[in-house]
Parts: C-alpha cells; structure tokens; sequence
C-alpha cells in the first residue's frame, strides 16, 4: 500500500494512527506529499482527481480518498484490532464521534486556509469568527455528559484526538481548554497512546 499525506494533516495523522491500532503501519509506503488548496500536488493528483490528503493506493492500484473511507479499507483488512465497533450501540456513538470531530477539523482548515493562502486584502474576520463558532460548539457539546468521549480506542476517539491535536498545532492562542476541564484531562490522557505520540506533527520552528 502507498499513502500520499502531509506530516501536519490532522486527516493524514487519523489515518495513520487507525493504521497503528489496525496492525498495517509497516505495510504502508508512506509518501510525504505537498497539498495545497491553490497549488494542487501534481503527484497526488495523478491517483486523486481532488489532489487532496490523505490518498491511499491499494496492492490492487485502488485509489482510496477521504480519511473516513480509508480508516474503513484498513478496519476491513486488520491484523490487530477493530476501530469500527460492531455492536450497533456502540458502532453509532463512535461514528457520531468522528463526524463531530471531522467538523472541527474541517472549520479549523477553513481558517487556516483563510489565513495562509487567500491574499491578506480578501480575507474575512466574519468568516474565520464563524468558523471558530462551530469549533467552540463542538468543544462545549464534548464537555457534556451527553458527548463526552470515553477511552476506548475507536474511530471517534482517534479522530477527537487528531482534531484537539491540530488545534494545538495551528491555534496555540485558542485556549481551547479554559472552561472545559473534562475534555482537557481527557485528551491529556489519550493523547499519551502510542498512536497518537508515534504521528503527532512535527512542532513549528519559532520565527
């Protein structure tokens, strides 16, 4: 298998960490990629028309894209463990999970995209505020009993994590942990998981 990703893609480090937990880890070529929402990488391009991270190519030459259905093909071809519960209960919980999760990361990436790559004189405070919105939704919604994660290792938990990890990352001046002390502790917590520690992004160099 060969995947083309980005060292600081919260999909890519999902998907990497479900290969972790899955076993696969070693059977994966793993191809430093360089997407960008303007300049498209002709490399990933040439298996993904949407030229996006993470692309996974099958031993069949099977193009997979989008970290859900990649997280899902390397569920069905585990050696180790599931990420996917069976028991509907628990297999429903754990895909509202990564959809709330994946909802982070997506309005998280709309800000970041809004501040790196469309010219300073069109960017819209309006528009990254509302983004931060539904961030700050999310994160008070798994502050609740109702959303609380819990510590069993599935794809909405490895997916909380990519997405509370990447706002570390891109958002070190988002506090996101004042007012939210359970989820704070939670992700202290689980983020000590090997699969977590072993794809973390690397720290940005200091100007």
């Amino acid at each position: 298998m060969k995947l083309y990703y980005s060292s600081t893609s919260p999909f890519a480090r999902k998907v990497l960490a479900v290969s972790i937990v899955t076993g696969l880890y070693d059977n994966i070529d793993r191809i430093e990629a360089a997407p960008h929402p303007i300049d498209r990488d002709v490399s990933v391009l040439a298996h993904n028309p949407l030229a996006k991270v993470p692309t996974l190519v099958t031993p069949e030459g099977l193009a997979l894209f989008d970290s859900r259905v990649i997280a899902e093909y390397l569920d069905a071809n585990t050696v180790a463990a599931r990420v996917f519960p069976q028991e509907d209960g628990l297999r429903w919980k754990a895909l509202a999970l990564q959809s709330l999760s994946d909802g982070i990361l997506d309005a998280a990436l709309l800000i970041r995209y809004e501040r790196t790559a469309r010219p300073e004189n069109l960017r819209w405070p309006l528009w990254q505020e509302r983004q931060f919105d539904k961030i700050v939704s999310a994160l008070d919604a798994l502050e609740s009993d109702q959303h609380a994660p819990s510590h069993a290792v599935d794809i909405g938990t490895i997916t909380l994590g990519s997405a509370l990890g990447y706002l570390d990352l891109r958002f070190p001046d988002f506090v996101w942990r004042s007012g939210r002390p359970k989820l704070g502790t939670w992700f202290e917590s689980f983020a000590r998981n090997d699969f977590l520690l072993r794809t973390a992004a690397p720290v940005p160099k200091a100007a």
